[in-house]
């Protein structure tokens, strides 16, 4: 394995471990499977550890009461930087930007269904701070450079040119207890369909989910 201090690093210009142009394309051909990787999630509490914000402070997740929506997505590039070799074989990998900007552009429905949001991957904080300036993101993203969040969650991983990644998965919590993921995600860009989909069945049928999961 390579060193931990690369993974999700910066990567220069032209370097091909970062996604390029093509991506749209390549999240519309991956066709991922469910391996069954995600499914001990349903019930699990968050892990409590602490990652850095784009907003520049320490955030415990587990800590978090009421809602809360959690995308983990392997990575995003920089501008001019190219696809890594194999990345359209990695379950779910392609479709980072257009995620992040549906997200965005629904943002404030969830806020209206009291719902936090936070994006998660094992990029650098700087990394990350680019892509909320370049995107206008209004939420934060927490950088996951240990690992220890994913290996707290059991989350799926894939490496590739050194770089390991976490595969995408998005979770719903509710007071630091996932109650509800969404694995693999064909779609990245329609996967806030389902997640407001899913919310808006109200507190109910939630609530009676997160009772299922601890007589469970």
């Amino acid at each position: 394995m390579a060193n931990a201090s690369r993974i999700g690093g910066s990567v220069a210009r032209g370097d091909p471990r970062a996604e390029g142009p093509g991506l749209e394309e390549l999240s519309k051909s991956l066709a991922p499977v469910n391996d069954g990787a995600c499914d001990h999630l349903s019930g699990l509490q968050l892990p409590s550890i602490t990652l850095l914000s784009t907003a520049g402070r320490a955030v415990d997740l587990a800590g978090i009461s009421g809602w809360l929506v959690i995308y983990c997505y392997p990575m995003t590039r920089r501008p001019g930087q190219t696809l890594p070799e194999g990345w359209e074989q990695i379950l779910g990998a392609a479709g980072c930007t257009p995620q992040s900007c549906s997200f965005r552009d629904h943002f404030y429905e969830l806020q209206t269904l009291n719902t936090q949001l936070f994006g998660i991957s094992t990029q650098t904080n700087e990394d990350q701070l680019e892509v909320v300036e370049r995107l206008h993101l209004p939420f934060e993203l927490l950088s996951d450079t240990s690992f220890k969040f994913a290996q707290g969650l059991r989350l799926p991983m894939a490496e590739v040119h050194g770089m390991r990644l976490i595969k995408r998965v998005t979770l719903i919590a509710r007071d630091g207890q996932v109650v509800k993921y969404f694995y693999p995600v064909s779609q990245p860009d329609k996967n806030i369909d389902d997640v407001l989909s899913w919310l808006r069945k109200g507190s109910h049928t939630a609530l009676a989910c997160i009772s299922d999961v601890k007589r469970n």
